[in-house]
């Protein structure tokens, strides 16, 4: 079973892979599902305030999805940022990113603000990622935040989650492809069962590479080869902190399409080169497999920066205060309605509790009577 097979077997495969085309319409649709309520709710209260024109509602300057993305966009940049102030490991901060935009698939920034919701994707990721940390000390990092402000939205995340909370990440699949090249450049690596080459012959191969694009001498040595192997990982581990974070790259492509992606983002020839030695048939490596790694590339190299500019931020500050205008005032405060949850609950439990009470009373004292050697009195 390959890694592919594998990987098709996840719900990350079933229930979060889309095409381009699958992922805009259904952004469309959750836009604008999202107007739609953001206007209903508005016009209940604005049916209620002694001033409040109802009218005017249906004029209500809704965000589009454009700007919904670059507004969630920014906000997983802000979350990457706080990971690393608190250093936690990249496969936390990977995992908070991507429940953050598993969430807008379904949900808008008019409904949830991204700023609620952040916190609580990355508390929740430390949980699933295994990296303990407490909930005093992580609000404790964070300024003007409650504990309640945390967990408030943890129910919301993990409905809008469907409660999969595997993410399969490809820096695995790229620790495991830098190891081989560098067995390889070492003249120690075994060829896969049926492979006509050597381990001498693979390494001799690798030392003919041509240089990456004049920028290093020819490689001569396998210091040298070391050396490139190591400049191409580290550039390629960087694309999949930044680059694959932003985009949407996780759900159109498998985590083994991404790291050889940004691996041949790094260095193209030695990408090709690391493919070869997986297909050494008479074919080679296939033609859709190349095509689909360009497509990759070219995704990854739209990302919007992890550092925004002057513009970014003007353009981001525009779409704050018109947010401010059209976020629904139902869905605002989120430990307001999550306390009221709990009180609707705990009534309810309670009354349950009541009657399992009045029942194990009742049982007692009928067996208490039943205790009498001759039975309970018969009534007359």
């Amino acid at each position: 079973m390959t890694e592919d097979d594998i990987f098709r077997t996840t719900t990350q495969y079933r229930l979060w892979s889309y095409t381009q085309e699958s992922l805009g319409a259904l952004r469309i649709s959750t836009n604008s599902r999202a107007a739609s309520r953001v206007r209903d709710a508005l016009r209940r209260v604005g049916s209620h305030e002694e001033h409040g024109d109802a009218a005017s509602t249906s004029q209500v300057n809704c965000l589009t999805v454009e700007e919904e993305q670059k507004l969630v966009g920014f906000y997983c940049v802000k979350a990457m940022e706080f990971a690393d102030f608190c250093e936690f490991p990249t496969n936390v901060k990977a995992t908070a990113v991507q429940y953050l935009k598993r969430f807008y698939l379904s949900n808008s920034p008019m409904t949830y603000h991204p700023k609620q919701m952040m916190p609580s994707a990355l508390f929740l990721s430390t949980k699933t990622e295994n990296h303990y940390i407490s909930l005093k000390n992580f609000v404790a990092k964070l300024p003007k935040t409650t504990a309640e402000d945390v967990v408030a939205p943890e129910f919301l995340l993990t409905q809008a989650l469907r409660f999969t909370f595997d993410v399969r990440h490809p820096q695995r699949g790229l620790e495991g492809g830098f190891m081989e090249l560098l067995a390889i450049s070492t003249g120690t690596h075994l060829p896969p069962p049926g492979s006509q080459a050597s381990s001498k012959s693979l390494q001799q191969d690798l030392l003919q590479l041509a240089p990456l694009e004049n920028t290093m001498p020819k490689t001569k040595s396998p210091a040298d080869l070391k050396t490139r192997i190591q400049i191409a990982h580290g550039k390629a581990k960087e694309t999949l902190k930044t680059s694959a974070l932003l985009t949407d790259a996780y759900f159109i492509y498998t985590p083994s399409q991404l790291w050889l992606s940004a691996f041949m983002k790094a260095d193209e020839a030695l990408a090709k080169f690391y493919l070869e030695t997986k297909f050494s048939g008479p074919e080679g490596v296939p033609s859709g497999l190349l095509s689909t790694l360009q497509e990759c590339i070219a995704l990854l190299a739209e990302s919007p920066s992890v550092k925004p500019g002057d513009v970014e931020i003007k353009e981001l500050t525009r779409i704050d205060k018109k947010l401010y205008k059209c976020r629904n005032p139902e869905k605002m405060d989120l430990v307001g309605i999550n306390k009221a949850q709990k009180r609707d609950g705990q009534t309810k439990d309670e009354a349950t509790l009541d009657e399992k009470a009045l029942k194990k009373r009742k049982l007692g004292h009928t067996l208490r009577e039943s205790d009498d050697m001759f039975g309970p009195t018969i009534p007359s």
